[in-house]
Order: structure tokens, then C-alpha cells, then sequence
């Protein structure tokens, strides 16, 4: 008896704790588990591999393995990496500042910096000369290079910030178990 009180103290505890005022709302409600979620997952593998080709399940060869380990090491680039797809060819021709897919080092974001620079004093050079041709291409490496230092910026304004999860105190929670029971008489 005295252990089917606690569990039922427990359910209203947690009924409190996610914000409902009543039990029947929770009723709904399921608990995963770890041990489920991976049996889940590995039930939707299984499901998924029946129903695929089995030649695709195959080992791979030595030359395709070692294509798609050199995709990894072609992916590094100065200034950072490229998050292109395997097997898919960089469409910048390596010019990965104007890239979206390249995700800049934080170590190198000195040197990034000395690549917006120049790519200021060449555009201005162009525009002395009357290099019209270049200026646009320049411009947008630039526009690159900004988008890729901002994203280096708020990456460490990300990291520095402290997020207050709203854990409730003991107090708190004291407050509305006894609030849910009704007055004791």
C-alpha cells in the first residue's frame, strides 16, 4: 500500500513539475526510455535494409574506399572545411570563401581577416585601373569573406552565452504539490 502511494506521489510530483494542473493530462503520455530508443532505431534499420537491394549492403573496394577517404582529406581547406557531399565537385573551383558549405576554423579567422583586406585593396586597385571585369567577381569573394567572419563572430557570441534553463527550486515546487493536494484538514 505504502509503495503504490509514493508511485502515485511520484506521478503527481511530475505532473507539477511539466506544468499541468491536473493528473488526466499526463495520461497521455509515455516515457522513452534509452533501451527503447535504440531498439526503435535499430527495429527501423532492419525494416528499412529488407526492404532495399541487398547488392547495396555489399563491402566496398579498396579503390572506392580509398576515393572516399581522399574526399575527406580534398574537403580541408586553409581556412577551414568544405561540407560539400562526397563524390560532388566544388562548383568554386576552390575560391571556398564565396562558398556556403565552407565552415570556417576558428583559428584562422586572422587570416580571413588578412583575405578581406586584400580583397578590399584589390578592388580599389581594380577600380584605379578600370579593371570593371574583376570588380564584381572581387565583390563578391568580399562579400564572402564578411559572411564567413560573421559567422565566426556570433559562433563565439553562441559559445559565451549562458542559457538559464528555468530549473524551479525545491520551494517552487513544494509550493504547488501541496497547493494540487488541497488543504489538509
Amino acid at each position: 500500500m505504502a509503495r503504490a502511494w509514493k508511485d502515485d506521489l511520484k506521478v503527481k510530483k511530475r505532473t507539477v513539475i511539466c506544468g499541468h494542473k491536473s493528473i488526466d493530462t499526463t495520461i497521455g503520455y509515455k516515457a522513452v526510455y534509452p533501451a527503447e530508443t535504440i531498439e526503435a532505431h535499430r527495429a527501423f534499420i532492419a525494416r528499412r535494409r529488407a526492404s532495399r537491394p541487398g547488392e547495396e549492403y555489399r563491402i566496398p573496394t579498396e579503390e572506392e574506399w580509398d576515393a572516399f577517404l581522399a574526399h575527406f582529406e580534398k574537403r580541408k581547406v586553409s581556412i577551414g572545411t568544405c561540407a560539400r557531399a562526397f563524390g560532388s565537385p566544388c562548383i568554386h573551383e576552390h575560391a571556398c570563401v564565396r562558398c556556403s558549405l565552407l565552415r570556417p576554423d576558428p583559428t584562422q579567422r586572422a587570416r580571413l581577416a588578412d583575405i578581406r583586406d586584400n580583397l578590399i585593396a584589390r578592388i580599389a586597385e581594380a577600380e584605379q585601373e578600370g579593371w570593371l571585369g574583376e570588380i564584381e567577381g572581387l565583390q563578391v569573394s568580399l562579400a564572402g569573406a564578411e559572411e564567413k567572419l560573421t559567422q565566426l563572430d556570433a559562433e563565439q557570441v553562441r559559445q559565451r552565452q549562458v542559457i538559464d534553463l528555468g530549473m524551479p527550486r525545491f520551494s517552487q515546487i513544494a509550493t504547488r504539490i501541496s497547493t494540487a493536494r488541497g488543504p489538509s484538514s
